[in-house]
């Protein structure tokens, strides 16, 4: 991955990630699964357990232990109202930016 490319991904990956816990929770690996299957093969888990973290502490998402088969309990993560709402506004963000970009993209002034 580019350097431009990592860049615009740190600007971006919360509201990534928010969106993959929409109506579904997870734990951290499944986020790092769900990513790496829609082509952001780049990521490193750890990359994904630090954002979990400050979405947590931001209030974003409700965290629930449950057993796991192997090893500690898991983290398992959903999105909350708060989150739902920040996730709105990423989306309305998104819309604004790409937008304008596809603008430019084409030539516009």
């Amino acid at each position: 991955m580019g350097k431009q490319m990592t860049e615009m991904l740190k600007g971006t990956l919360e509201g990534v990630v928010l969106a993959l816990l929409t109506g579904q929770a997870a734990y951290g690996y499944e986020i790092t699964t769900k990513l790496r299957a829609r082509g952001f093969t780049d990521i490193a888990e750890g990359t994904v357990y630090a954002l979990l973290v400050r979405i947590e502490q931001k209030g974003l998402v409700d965290v629930e232990k449950r057993p796991s088969e192997k090893g500690p309990p898991r983290k398992v993560y959903t999105l909350n109202t708060k989150g739902e709402n920040e996730l709105k506004e990423f989306w309305n963000t998104w819309s604004f930016l790409s937008e304008r970009l596809e603008e430019l993209r084409k030539g516009g002034n």
